[in-house]
């Protein structure tokens, strides 16, 4: 819009504003006014259509490949659109590559990363609203930079073949390209096998190492002064050269034998080397070793060579020019190897094939060894020898080259060719059971292997023991022990009934190979037949138990006393004849005086057929009786014998030990011998020495089993004589002699002179420590203070803290005591029976006789 119509636009808006005013007082003189100003503005609009005019920031443009432009139409007037044309005529639309932002009267165009094809002339084309249309227009020129084209570097070739050196360099207009080599132009009169083609790339003709090195690819533009280049590095690849010095090897297998192959490569760059075998690369592992050596030198170490080591390998040596392959060939010896021999599982009573394939150079011959016998058997020229003297036969046939040997009871055969042998035995027991041997031989050496015959049967049940004894609530067991291969399902039935857990007043406990069935009788009719099932896969067996009632045992008989004394009596008796069919607890001894009604009992240790009977009165006459007591109760009482112990007399001499005391002191003991029925009230010692005649006294108590003598006098023999005596008397003298010896002469010098330094060190730090001890226990009691002072307080402060649940513990405990039972005298009893003491927490007692007091 110009500026004479945006100064009309407020005269047009103005006079049209109030045309009520002007027609209200005279409207004569508005109708001309109105007329004129139609006129006016019918003027106005023909100059702005014929002053619409359009203009482009640039009018021509240079732009090279890739870059970036805009252009900026404006439009004088009052267009209606702005629309942009490209060189083809065709009106563009926004996209990537071109943008377009309008306006009213303005309108740009940006043009990314121009191309070729862009070139051209763009027109900008506006129009108002009659549909005028004006347009102008810009000259689009793009040329192309010198611009390398993914020029690689460096460029690899192999020897003696034509090289092709890529240098691809595009440029408007086409670039001249020059080439160096070693800072020196390229040309065909002094390089002949050089030739730079028409693609601007470098032909080199039969290449070689001597080509190798860094090449100059120069483009240049002339008309803009352009000029550029790339550095080519060429690389000359040389096939591998592969040489053996050592094509063969030999080798033992099994022997921990190695070999190692050697091969020598040359080329560039260096080759790789890998081995193969069997069309197999080898990799890196225990058995193959491979090391690489300056000069080319590649090694592969074959270890433990063994039979499947033999025959070809190869060393291949490659790399980016090419490859080359060598043969070398491995010849293993092999002495004997068991190569399959496997468990063999049989049923009892058919037949087992065992199979032993060995192989070796030679074959070896194979034979068979029964570990639990040694037995052999072998297939071969060789008789078998035994000490068994097993009887073989021979038979062969040549047309297959098989050997046959088979025993005379035909239970065993060996069949053997090209290296396998099979043993069969027929009708297999179960002492075939267990390890076979197989053992291949030949003159290089012998290998042998070991397998094992396992045998399945039938459910063997293995204990004869089916009567079981019971009475109505007590629990018995009723083992049912079965040995069977697989392990057997056992079950239990009770007329043709299964028993399950939940079957009353049974239990049923098992494991591998045996089955408890615990009944409890509650009634008659829990007494009876009982049937136990094992089962697996090569069949089924039945045994059958019978459960009857218990009974008390029978009387015991032939009561026998001996060792009869005023005290001791022994009983000894017979076992009853029958228990029952309940294992016998214990035996019940009954004894009391003549005349008396009150019985008392002793108890036989577990089931022993001798019981001491203590505390009996000197001088009296005893009546005895033994019962068998088992799990159902007592039996009848034995018949009933009479015994007379001993009366009181005087006591037996005691015997005499002496050992010598501290000092001038003798220590002699007193072993108290037979009594005489009452107990010892005191010894009698004398003694003198043997140069005097007076006798020296000294009493003991009967109870001390020791007399200390002194003081005695060195180097001085004593005689002694001691008597016992008891209520009725004294006892035969005992005699007894000892030496005292001379006086010791102890000194300071004397007693450490046998000491070495060490122990005279110790001595030190023991008397220091003994004084440190005292001055503790001294500042304890005097100044409240050390280290016992504060031992004390610690102690003391939890005592404090678990003072009350120490109290509840001590009123819950409950100590035992086990006391020797002694006579009226304080003789000890033969027999060590107990008391047992229980102190409960009310201090309390209770006092129980044990159990095993006889």
């Amino acid at each position: 819009m110009n500026g004479a119509q945006r100064a009309c636009r407020p005269c047009r808006f103005s006079a049209a504003a109030s045309p009520s005013k002007a027609t209200s007082r005279n409207p004569k003189p508005a109708r001309k006014m109105l007329l004129r100003l139609a006129v006016l503005l019918g003027a106005l609009v023909g100059i702005s259509q014929a002053a619409l005019q359009v203009s482009i920031s640039l009018n021509k443009v240079e732009l090279s490949v890739g870059e970036s432009k805009f252009f900026i139409c404006t439009a004088i007037g009052e267009p209606v659109k702005l629309e942009w044309f490209n060189p083809q005529g065709e009106r563009i639309t926004s996209s990537k590559r071109m943008s377009l932002h309008t306006e009213t009267s303005r309108s740009k165009l940006i043009i990314y990363n121009a191309i070729i094809e862009d070139a051209g002339i763009y027109r900008c084309q506006a129009t108002d609203a009659s549909g005028h249309t004006e347009e102008a227009s810009v000259v689009l020129e793009i040329y192309q930079r010198l611009t390398f084209r993914d020029v690689q570097s460096p460029q690899e070739f192999r020897h003696g073949e034509t090289a092709e050196v890529v240098c691809d360099v595009i440029s408007s207009p086409v670039p001249v390209v020059v080439w160096y080599y070693q800072d020196k132009e390229i040309t065909e009169e002094h390089h002949s096998r050089y030739q730079v083609l028409a693609n601007n790339n470098l032909q080199i003709h039969q290449v070689t190492k001597a080509d190798e090195g860094v090449y100059r690819c120069e483009a240049s533009v002339e008309a803009r002064g352009e000029i550029d280049f790339v550095d080519i590095a060429v690389v000359v690849n040389v096939p591998p050269v592969l040489s053996v010095f050592q094509p063969s090897f030999n080798a033992t297998a099994d022997y921990q034998e190695s070999v190692t192959f050697t091969c020598i490569t040359s080329g560039s760059p260096d080759p790789m080397v890998t081995w193969h075998r069997k069309g197999q690369q080898l990799e890196p592992s225990e058995k193959y070793i491979f090391n690489k050596l300056e000069g080319g030198r590649s090694m592969l170490t074959i270890r433990n060579i063994r039979q499947v080591d033999g025959g070809s390998y190869s060393c291949k040596a490659t790399n980016k020019a090419g490859s080359q392959e060598r043969e070398l060939f491995l010849k293993v010896f092999v002495q004997p190897h068991i190569t399959q021999l496997k468990n063999v599982t049989a049923v009892e009573g058919s037949a087992a094939m065992i199979s032993c394939v060995a192989e070796g150079e030679p074959l070896p011959d194979i034979s068979w060894r029964r570990a639990s016998d040694a037995q052999t058997f072998m297939d071969g020229d060789k008789e078998i020898s035994s000490q068994f003297s097993f009887d073989w036969l021979q038979a062969k046939r040549s047309s297959e080259d098989l050997e046959v040997f088979k025993s005379r009871d035909g239970r065993f055969e060996v069949r053997g060719r090209h290296g396998k042998s099979v043993l069969t035995i027929s009708g297999v027991r179960l002492t075939d059971l267990g390890r076979f041997d197989c053992e291949a031989q030949s003159r290089i050496g012998g290998h042998q292997k070991s397998m094992f015959l396992d045998i399945e049967y039938i459910p063997k049940f293995l204990t004869n023991h089916t009567i079981f004894y019971s009475w109505e609530g007590n629990p018995v067991n009723i083992s049912c022990d079965v040995m069977s291969n697989p392990p057997a399902t056992m079950l239990w039935r009770r007329e043709r009934f299964t028993i399950s857990e939940g079957t009353p007043n049974m239990q049923i406990h098992g494991s591998e190979g045996k089955s408890v069935l615990e009944v409890t009788p509650m009634s008659d009719r829990d007494f009876g037949r009982y049937n136990c099932t094992a089962r697996n896969n090569i069949g089924v067996r039945y045994q059958e138990f019978i459960l009857a009632q218990a009974d008390v045992p029978s009387n015991p008989y032939s009561v026998r006393l001996s060792a009869v004394s005023q005290r001791l009596a022994t009983v000894t008796f017979m076992k009853p004849d029958s228990h029952g069919g309940v294992p016998i607890s214990y035996y019940l001894v009954q004894y009391k005086e003549l005349g008396s009604q009150d019985w008392r009992d002793v108890r036989s240790h577990s089931v022993q057929t001798t019981v001491v009977l203590t505390g009996l009165e000197p001088n009296t006459t005893y009546e005895v009786r033994v019962a068998a007591v088992n799990g159902k109760g007592q039996g009848e009482f034995s018949h009933t014998e009479t015994f007379q112990t001993l009366p009181i007399r005087e006591p037996s001499p005691p015997a005499v030990h002496g050992q010598r005391g501290m000092g001038k002191a003798y220590r002699l003991g007193l072993v108290k011998q037979d009594d005489g029925g009452m107990p010892i009230v005191e010894y009698i010692v004398k003694y003198k020495t043997d140069k005097e005649e007076q006798w020296m006294t000294k009493l003991v108590p009967g109870a001390n089993d020791y007399a200390m003598l002194q003081p005695l006098q060195w180097n001085t023999r004593y005689e002694v004589e001691i008597t016992a005596r008891n209520v009725k008397g004294l006892s035969e003298p005992t005699f007894y002699q000892f030496f005292m010896p001379q006086k010791p002469d102890i000194t300071a010098e004397s007693l450490f002179s046998g000491l070495g330094l060490g122990a005279v060190v110790g001595l030190g730090l023991g008397a220091l420590l003994l004084l440190l001890v005292l001055v503790d226990v001294s500042c304890f009691f005097l100044r409240h203070c050390g280290l016992l002072m504060c031992i004390t307080r610690t102690l003391c402060s939890k005592k404090t803290a678990t003072s009350g649940k120490g109290k509840e513990m001590e009123e819950g405990k409950a100590a035992y005591l086990k006391l020797p039972l002694k006579e009226e005298n304080g003789k000890e009893s033969l027999k060590p029976d107990t008391i047992e003491i229980k102190v409960h927490g009310d201090n309390s007692l209770h006092i129980k006789p044990d159990d095993s007091k006889a």
